[in-house]
C-alpha cells in the first residue's frame, strides 16, 4: 500500500525533502503537488533514488505522482543527472578524503532581485540540513557574516548544523566591517589564515 505525501501548498524545497524521506522508508509513495516545478524536482529525485516515476494531472492544478523503488537508477533524458552533479559545487580539490566545506559569501543567493535572493538563501541553508553527510565546515565572510547574526532568518538552521557537529567560521574582519561584533550568535570568530587553510584542505567546496 503506497504511503501518501500531500505536498500541496509547500514551497521549495519542502516537497522534495518530504518525498526523499518517505521513499527512503517505503517501497511505494504517492505524492500530491500543486505546481509543475515540484513535479520536475521530484522527477529528478526519482532518477537519483532509483524509482519508477509516473505523473497524472488531476483537477484544479493538482498533480498525482507515483514513485516505486526499482533498485536501478533511471537516467534522465539529456543527461540531467550529470548536469545536476556538475552544478552541485563550484570547486573540487581532487582530494579523495577531506571535509565538505560550504562557503557563504553573501546574505542573499544570486543576483537580480534582493527579495528573491533572500528567499533562495533561506531555502539553500535549510536544505543543507538534509544533506548526507552534512557540511563539516561552513565559512561566512563578506556579507555572509550577516547570516550568523542574532536577527538572521537562518539562525535556527545554522545552530542546528553547529549542534550536529559543523564548524562555523565567521570572518572577524568582516564582522568588524559591518559592526556586528556583539551580534554573532552562531559559530566562532575566525581569521583569513584559518579560512584559507580550511578551504585548501577541503575535498569539496560549495558556494551558492
Amino acid at each position: 500500500m503506497p504511503v501518501t505525501v500531500d505536498a500541496r501548498g509547500l514551497a521549495c524545497p519542502q516537497p522534495v525533502i518530504l518525498v526523499k524521506k518517505s521513499i527512503e522508508e517505503n517501497e511505494e509513495v504517492t505524492v500530491f503537488v500543486d505546481n509543475d516545478t515540484a513535479v520536475e524536482n521530484i522527477r529528478r529525485l526519482a532518477a537519483k533514488a532509483a524509482c519508477k516515476f509516473s505523473v497524472t494531472e488531476r483537477d484544479a492544478g493538482t498533480w498525482e505522482i507515483a514513485l516505486k523503488r526499482t533498485g536501478a537508477a533511471v537516467q534522465l533524458p539529456g543527461g540531467a543527472n550529470a548536469r545536476e552533479d556538475e552544478m552541485s559545487s563550484i570547486a573540487v580539490s581532487g582530494k579523495e578524503t577531506g571535509p565538505l566545506v560550504v562557503i557563504l559569501s553573501d546574505n542573499r543567493m544570486g543576483r537580480g532581485d534582493d527579495a528573491l535572493g533572500d528567499v533562495l538563501v533561506r531555502s539553500f541553508i535549510h536544505t543543507l540540513l538534509q544533506l548526507k553527510p552534512q557540511p563539516a565546515v561552513i565559512i561566512c565572510y563578506n556579507a555572509g557574516v550577516k547570516l550568523a547574526a542574532r536577527d538572521s532568518a537562518v539562525l535556527d538552521d545554522l545552530q542546528q548544523m553547529e549542534k550536529a557537529g559543523a564548524d562555523i567560521l565567521v570572518c572577524g574582519t568582516c564582522v568588524n566591517y559591518f559592526g556586528l561584533g556583539d551580534q554573532v550568535a552562531v559559530g566562532h570568530i575566525s581569521n583569513m589564515y584559518d579560512i584559507a587553510e580550511t578551504m585548501a584542505g577541503a575535498a569539496r567546496l560549495v558556494r551558492p
